[in-house]
């Protein structure tokens, strides 16, 4: 008896996932975290609006979600300024950056990120059998300039940058990136990640015609809307692209009851300028908490901040442990350098009462090791 026959690609590939979630070390732990701070989640979560709307349409979740997502893109098209077409919805932006991928990369065709950026797009470039080429962040930012001379040396495909950046929450102006694209080569995608673009300075979102064919942008409710587990994202681009996604998208992979809670979501502007707000003092409370334990922290643009932990991956990564022990979920950036930090989300005050009171002692326990 046999087993299913594998493609020699998938026969090679690790059978793990990017992200250790939270539930499988609460499993692994045998108690739940006091605090979840590791995930870049939006706790102070969804509109009042969002989730009524939602409740209301439990009821309906016999029916498909439109596949078209009409209602949903004809009012980013309004929020955006922009024609629908111009506008995909899909399973969140790790759904969009899978499909993109299938598009765009047969296996051995070279694409370009950096060195310890979001390993989900990485994950998807290994699983259509992609060259992933990297280049080193420069001063704890994604470093595009070098991004592009490398897409350039290697004919990329593809190449991903996110900004604000995520593990390190650092960003550039869209200026700056606008500039930099001046270095594009001609035959390269830009995947542009602004999923944290709302809780950013104004003018971090690079000004670019929608229509350039060089660029796509990546947009989600996850994090500043918090429905990350609503999974509802979309992308911003060129019509042909945009239009191209329907050749591989699973039409019916959106939920019906995300699909009408992120419309309510975006309709709610006050409770939005509320969260970004609170995610402000969030930020400023871990940059009190980390400094008052001889840390420093990253300036961020995002809804988490890197501590940085002043010495190597090594006591980053043991300081990590010693937080996870005693109940604080919190996650750390992957490559040397930015592995001497570690992350921590925005929280209410509440959470982050558990960051101040555990973080002496985890780290009090780290220096006695």
């Amino acid at each position: 008896m046999t087993g299913p026959r594998y493609t020699p690609l998938c026969a090679s590939l690790p059978a793990t996932v990017p992200f250790v979630g939270p539930e499988t070390q609460e499993r692994q732990r045998g108690a739940p975290f006091l605090a979840r701070l590791g995930a870049n989640e939006n706790i102070f979560g969804p509109s009042p609006r969002a989730i009524e709307a939602m409740a209301k349409a439990a009821a309906d979740q016999w029916m498909y979600g439109d596949p078209e997502s009409y209602d949903l893109k004809q009012a980013l098209a309004a929020h955006h300024g922009i024609a629908p077409e111009n506008i995909v919805v899909g399973e969140g932006i790790d759904g969009l950056l899978g499909y993109l991928v299938r598009l765009l990369v047969a296996p051995g065709d070279p694409v370009v990120t950096s060195a310890g950026a979001y390993p989900t797009f990485n994950y998807h470039v290994a699983g259509f059998g992609g060259q992933l080429h990297t280049v080193p962040y420069a001063g704890d930012h994604e470093d595009p300039i070098a991004l592009f001379a490398k897409a350039a040396e290697v004919d990329a495909k593809i190449v991903y940058l996110a900004n604000p950046d995520n593990p390190m929450g650092t960003w550039h102006s869209g200026a700056d990136i606008t500039a930099a694209m001046e270095h594009l080569p001609e035959r390269t995608l830009l995947i542009l990640d602004e999923a944290y673009v709302e809780f950013a300075p104004e003018g971090t979102a690079a000004q670019v015609d929608i229509n350039d064919p060089r660029l796509i942008r990546m947009r989600t409710f996850s994090k500043a809307y918090g429905m990350a587990g609503a999974r509802v994202g979309y992308a911003l681009g060129a019509e042909p692209l945009i239009t191209a996604f329907n050749k591989i998208r699973n039409h019916f992979g959106m939920n019906r009851a995300a699909q009408i809670g992120a419309l309510a979501a975006l309709q709610d502007a006050e409770y939005l300028a509320q969260t970004v707000e609170n995610v402000a003092a969030a930020r400023a409370r871990i940059d009190q908490i980390a400094q008052a334990n001889g840390l420093s922290t990253l300036p961020s643009a995002t809804n988490f901040v890197a501590i940085d932990c002043g010495r190597d991956g090594d006591f980053a990564r043991k300081l990590l442990s010693e937080l996870v022990s005693r109940g604080l979920f919190v996650r750390m950036p992957f490559v040397a350098p930015q592995d001497r930090c570690i992350r921590v989300s925005a929280g209410r005050p509440q959470d982050l009462d558990q960051l101040e009171l555990l973080l002496p002692q985890a780290i009090k326990a780290v220096q006695a090791g």
